[in-house]
């Protein structure tokens, strides 16, 4: 089994997952059409079935999870930048 057949795998346990949660959301979404608000701090949300709540609420985790780790390479590489210009003005 070669790199290949590995990341292709990891793309379809990754869509499975997805597909999964996505199913999982919907038949949640149908058996409870019940409306909640969202309060945070002071702002309060209109009146929205907790189904919609949930998928955004999974959306927007998904996205934070997809993003987070360019975030941390970018801000790992850019530490190791300024570690590597640390070294330049070392004198001996």
């Amino acid at each position: 089994m070669n790199y290949s057949h590995i990341r292709i795998l990891g793309l379809l346990l990754t869509s499975l997952i997805v597909a999964i949660w996505i199913g999982a959301i919907a038949i949640f979404s149908i058996q409870n059409i019940t409306e909640v608000s969202l309060k945070f701090l002071v702002f309060e949300s209109i009146d929205l079935p907790i189904g919609v709540v949930l998928a955004v609420s999974v959306g927007i985790g998904l996205l934070g999870g997809a993003i987070a780790p360019l975030v941390w390479q970018f801000l790992g590489q850019s530490l190791k930048f300024l570690d590597s210009e640390e070294d330049l003005y070392y004198d001996d």
